[in-house]
């Protein structure tokens, strides 16, 4: 039987909502094998981070190769890259191999505001990974650092998508969940716009849906979809993971990642 296979390179979620954690269930809902890179360890729950942990630089890199020297990539997604000298591994070990298409997550900031990237890695990120990258899939505020202009409209999505593609980035999906009314997404492919609409669901259960978006990307160009495909049903599926989202603990909810089963 042939599986198809994603790697996460990011950092943990000791909550469990988000993160490698979110990834790797996301694989899962998908029916791709997960395999993981851990860059950094976060002591985080429902209520904020209390404290971020990076991993060596080394030995983040010999997770990676650890990892496609014996199983391969069907496709990457990466999230969690908290500082520059990671992001430099990172870049540097994947842009010596040829990987699978590439999905980044520019984190920056966690849901519950606490920094998850440096401020001296943010030039680093654009830098060194955005060439990387088949689609990078910044939130409001993500693509405003990336783009370097308030993003808040629609419109606004459009100038930030232009912006970021021109520093290398082949797709850009800028993801309006933090819009006034919609939750439209717009994906732009240095020629053309694809809008893929979405309704406001009226929930504070949602830790981790860049993460689980991300990942669902990265699972659906693993199984071979064209990327619209890809984004179209991991849009589906991040709504009503949203729509089936519950309360661990005191903070904010977590989504439903396998809504389907439980």
């Amino acid at each position: 039987m042939s599986v198809p296979k994603a790697l996460t390179i990011a950092g943990s979620d000791s909550g469990g909502g988000a993160g490698i954690q979110a990834d790797l269930k996301t694989f899962s809902a998908f029916r791709v094998f997960g395999m993981s890179v851990l860059t950094a360890i976060t002591a985080q729950n429902s209520v904020g981070v209390h404290g971020v942990h990076d991993l060596p630089p080394a030995f983040v890199v010999a997770q990676i190769d650890a990892v496609l020297d014996d199983f391969g990539a069907d496709a990457v997604k990466i999230g969690m890259l908290s500082s520059a000298p990671i992001i430099d591994a990172v870049a540097g070990r994947l842009g010596a191999r040829a990987v699978a298409p590439i999905v980044l997550d520019p984190v920056m900031i966690a849901k519950s505001g606490d920094p998850l990237l440096k401020d001296d890695a943010r030039d680093a990120l654009a830098r060194r990974m955005l060439p990387l990258a088949h689609v990078v899939t910044p939130n409001l505020p993500e693509a405003a650092a990336l783009a370097g202009m308030p993003v808040e409209t629609e419109k606004d999505m459009e100038e930030a998508a232009r912006r970021i593609h021109r520093l290398g980035a082949r797709h850009v999906l800028v993801k309006g969940g933090h819009l006034r009314d919609t939750a439209n997404d717009l994906l732009f492919d240095g020629a053309a716009f694809t809008r893929f609409a979405g309704e406001r669901i009226p929930s504070t259960n949602t830790h981790g849906t860049g993460c689980t978006l991300s990942s669902a990307i990265a699972a659906g160009l693993a199984h071979g979809r064209a990327l619209a495909a890809a984004v179209r049903e991991a849009k589906a599926y991040v709504t009503e993971a949203i729509r089936g989202g519950f309360q661990p603990g005191r903070g904010v909810g977590v989504l439903r990642h396998f809504v389907e089963r439980w």
